[in-house]
């Protein structure tokens, strides 16, 4: 469980420092995402899900 917290936190920081970084590209960003038809989003949301669970076997394995 700790880290599953950790792993949420470090995703809050990342997102985080993008927003701060970078907010008008962020606007973009989900300008962009609010005219993709769901079916694209879900697919993307897919393949990050699948290469961030790769990443974590490899790590962790």
């Amino acid at each position: 469980m700790a880290d599953f917290a950790a792993a949420l936190g470090l995703l809050l920081v990342i997102e985080g420092v993008l927003y701060a970084a970078f907010p008008e590209g962020m606007k973009r960003m989900v300008r962009v995402a609010l005219d993709m038809p769901a079916s694209t989003l879900r697919a993307g949301g897919l393949g990050a899900s699948v290469l961030g669970l790769a990443i974590v076997w490899l790590v962790r394995g």
